[in-house]
């Protein structure tokens, strides 16, 4: 049996087949620029050089620092690769002269860097993925903010949202080596201008690099490096079948039961998780006990299982002869650290026939810590109305007896062949038999029938109970011992095979049901599916619902054809819908309807509602098939969520398509608008020296400027729609940004007289300097064209962890309810580009601000014109 259990993992032993096929990748981590990754990368490439890899730089940023140059300069450097954008020169990494080369290992810088338009991939992280699939090795430098399961999270406190992030999946079979640096020391080399010129350090020392982002961010990097060590050893650890915690990450178990006050215990797990930051998983022992459950132990036993699933658990019902061990192979298996379990008050017969879980886990758990939760006193044991029913006892009697009395005539007829000294074997039979058949209580009283039938019957003196030979005596106490021991371990083995059985059995049903839903290819073959199965493995009544035209419908149904709902049901229903909570019968919620409702909750949200009806009015879903419905609900939501993506992902496609197209209309329109513009440019400028005093000339020239404007607008939607926005946040002087834009349409505002109100002291905002210019611009022309009265207000100033800019004029003002909708793109609307204009200035400055992540809004300002705001987040 132990070399069975500690055998290697036949997953972990499949992944580690696979990676061999692989290149190994190497991650330098760490919490900010700055902290030395680059070099750290250098140096081990150096050193592996030395002892005979061959190593080339595919890529790697010397940022101009003269130590890094010097580690490179002893390195083979692949070429870069030189793309043209915007009629500028882009060097990205070589793929493909890396994969020729074919070196043992690759240098690769900035992993989670977005490469170039016409780039084989988006991201170099996708490219190094190729050069591993290649076999080649990678060293790669990687900083914690670009994770993306942690770019919420550094945005919260940074306030900066980083765009270049790679997925968690990477360091899936990755060597994480942990660059660190103390905030102080980082903070010294970015003063002393090792990281930064001095001019940007200082105000990234203001921002980004403050003490306590470094301080938070350090700890995020140092969270991420142990995970990915633990799960290394874990990995590890499964190849070569070693058995232990090995507490490189912490793992917690809760271990529930039918008693009351199982919730305190899931809830006392979950605040630990939290605290630990780690994984955690609630399991139900189900050992022979369980089987004499009523319903109410077990319906206590789903709930807690339910709150635990609900509160973020891993669940399973693990079947073991006993508590003590299902939880230590339970501890083995996962590698539990951390184990939460409650102490009731028992009996002392109960603690003399089952043992103290607590204790036997105590004195077991080498390297466990063991979290003892008082769970008050056990209540009184309530067994089914079948294990107490008199009719079965007596049946069970009674088959036990003829069982007893068959083997004795047997043993009378052959007692002539085999002597008398076989005979006690023989009466071994009836106790297998019943305790196989019958249960393990029958079993025993088999055992002492067959004792004292063997004393009546064939020891002397005959037919009586009295025995004469002290070694009879012996004989027949024997006999009786051996035979309860075997009914007892023969019983035993039946409910544990029971157990099995039905485990199994629960498990192949999931498996099939997950393969039907693979088959299934829309939505309606699949909600037919979810229904069908749902039905046959519950045996009840299944709906699917889901939403269409704002009200919910029914779109599968078994067997049969759906019944209808009462109003209370499709008040239950529509609650399930809206709050993602079970409602109707054997809830907690709308107890009185007919149907009990199960919403399909995924990430996207609720995607669908299962409704359940039982024949006989009553719970549809006994306490010991609640887990099976768990289960069964979470593979019918994720291929609903399947189906959703895949239909979202169609309709992406073809707005892509359109879009793409739509941009190459606009970019031709605008390209082959510009010659004949320069050309007429260039008339009106030779007009203008011969006839220097004609009035239409100034006329022409502003006009001039005006489809000028309009084509670079064309031509900056067409870069927004296509994404081929080249982003650079900065902090910027908003007092020069709008000083520059007022200058750069001075010919347009030469009759408008401009208020500028931005205090010189307002901090500096995080934002492209180059677009920023063009949002201005375009809010200030919209303001000169329709603000009337021939003034702009310019107003800045501080908000609670932002920063205003806002754009007066004092025109007409927009229409009631249109201060989200005139910034769409081509939409007529007053007091906006979109009369008399091109309808698009209101649009680019909205995309340009987005993509700075700079908030813009419109409104009418009380004293009359428009108002649009720009809110930078600082």
């Amino acid at each position: 049996m132990a070399d069975d259990t500690n055998r290697p993992s036949p997953d972990a032993l499949l992944r580690a087949a696979k990676a061999e096929e692989r290149g190994r990748l190497k991650i330098f981590l760490g919490a900010a620029p700055g902290v030395g990754k680059t070099f750290e990368m250098l140096q081990e490439g150096a050193e592996r050089q030395r002892d005979g890899t061959d190593v080339v730089v595919a890529m790697v940023e010397t940022h101009g620092r003269a130590e890094t140059e010097a580690l490179v300069a002893p390195l083979e450097v692949i070429a870069r690769r030189s793309l043209d954008y915007q009629r500028h020169k882009l060097d990205e990494m070589d793929l493909d002269a890396v994969l020729a080369r074919r070196p043992q290992l690759a240098l690769v810088d900035e992993f989670a860097h977005t490469n170039a338009p016409g780039s084989r991939h988006p991201k170099r992280w996708q490219d190094v993925m190729e050069l591993l699939d290649a076999g080649i090795d990678v060293y790669t430098t990687l900083n914690v903010q670009h994770v993306e399961s942690l770019n919420d999270v550094v945005a919260s406190f940074t306030r900066v949202r980083v765009r270049e992030t790679v997925p968690d999946s990477v360091f899936d079979g990755a060597e994480v080596e942990m660059v660190d640096l103390p905030p102080d020391e980082l903070i010294d080399r970015l003063k002393a201008g090792k990281v930064y010129i001095p001019a940007e350090a200082t105000r990234a020392l203001d921002r980004f690099f403050s003490k306590a982002n470094l301080s938070a961010l350090r700890e995020m990097a140092l969270r991420r490096a142990a995970l990915s060590v633990d799960q290394a050893l874990t990995e590890h650890l499964d190849i070569h079948a070693v058995t232990g915690t090995y507490a490189g990450g912490e793992r917690v178990l809760v271990a529930v039961s039918e008693l009351p006050g199982a919730e305190t215990l899931v809830r006392s797990a979950k605040r630990l998780a939290d605290a630990l930051k780690a994984p955690w998983q609630a399991v139900f022992i189900e050992t022979p006990r369980a089987a004499g459950f009523g319903e109410e132990q077990r319906r206590q036993v789903a709930d807690t299982l339910g709150l635990a699933a609900g509160l973020g658990a891993t669940i399973a019902t693990i079947p073991a002869e006993n508590v003590a061990a299902g939880l230590r192979e339970q501890i083995a298996e996962a590698r539990i650290t951390q184990l939460v379990i409650g102490k009731s008050s028992r009996s002392w017969w109960f603690a003399l026939r089952h043992g103290s879980v607590v204790e036997s886990m105590l004195a077991a758990g080498e390297g466990l810590a063991v979290h003892v939760i008082p769970a008050g006193e056990a209540p009184p044991r309530i067994r089914t109305n079948i294990a107490r029913d008199d009719w079965s006892l007596a049946v069970n009697a009674f088959a036990a007896m003829g069982l007893v009395a068959l083997t004795t005539v047997i043993a009378k007829l052959v007692q002539p062949w085999i002597g008398g000294g076989g005979i006690d074997l023989i009466y071994l039979l009836p106790v297998i038999l019943a305790s196989a058949r019958l249960g393990l209580w029958p079993g025993v009283a088999t055992g002492v029938m067959s004792g004292l039938a063997y004393n009546f019957f064939f020891l002397p003196p005959l037919y009586t109970f009295t025995v004469a030979d002290p070694q009879s005596v012996l004989t027949m106490f024997v006999l009786i011992g051996i035979a309860t021991f075997t009914a007892n371990l023969t019983g035993r083995l039946k409910i544990r095979a029971t157990i099995g059985a039905r485990s199994a059995q629960e498990n192949a049903a999931v498996a099939g049901f997950g393969q039907a839903l693979a088959r299934a290819s829309d939505w309606q073959s699949t909600s037919q599916t979810i229904c069908g199965e749902a039905a046959h493995l519950l045996g009840v009544t299944v709906i699917l619902l889901d939403q269409r035209d704002g009200e919910l419908e029914c779109v599968a149904s078994a067997p049969g054809p759906a019944p209808g709902l009462g109003a209370v049901d499709r008040a239950a229903a529509d609650r399930a819908w809206s709050k993602g909570e079970a409602t109707g019968v054997g809830t907690a919620t709308l107890v009185s309807a007919d149907w009990q409702f199960q919403p399909l909750k995924t990430s996207l949200g609720v995607l669908g509602v299962v409704g359940l009806l039982a024949e006989d009015g009553g719970d549809p879903v006994g306490a010991g098939r609640a887990v099976l419905l768990t289960t069964l609900l979470g593979q019918a939501a994720l291929a609903q969520e399947r189906l959703k993506l895949e239909d979202q992902l169609r309709d992406v496609s073809v707005l892509r398509e359109r879009d793409r197209l739509r941009a190459a209309l606009l970019s031709s329109i605008g390209h082959d608008l510009r010659t004949p513009l320069t050309s007429v440019a260039a008339s009106v400028d030779a007009l203008a020296r011969q006839h220097p005093d004609a009035t239409a000339v100034p006329v022409a020239r502003a006009d001039i400027a005006r489809l000028r404007r309009f084509l670079d607008n064309l031509l900056d939607m067409v870069r927004i729609d296509t994404g081929a926005l080249a982003i650079s946040i900065e902090p910027v002087d908003l007092t020069d940004a709008v000083a520059s834009a007022v200058h750069d349409l001075k010919d347009l505002l030469r009759a408008t007289h401009i208020d500028l109100q931005v205090p010189v002291d307002l901090p500096l905002v995080p934002a492209d300097a180059t677009l920023l210019h063009h949002v201005l611009i375009n809010l200030l022309a919209n303001a000169a064209i329709h603000g009337g009265a021939g003034r702009i207000a310019i107003l800045g100033r501080r908000a609670p962890d932002a920063v205003e800019l806002t754009v007066r004029d004092h025109g007409p003002g927009l229409e009631p309810g249109s201060e989200k909708r005139v910034f769409d793109t081509f939409v007529q609307g007053r007091g906006s580009d979109r009369v008399g204009g091109s309808g698009l200035g209101l649009a680019i400055a909205r995309g340009f601000a987005e993509a700075m992540q700079v908030a813009i809004s419109a409104r009418n300002h009380p004293e009359g014109g428009a108002e649009f705001t720009l809110r930078f987040t600082i």
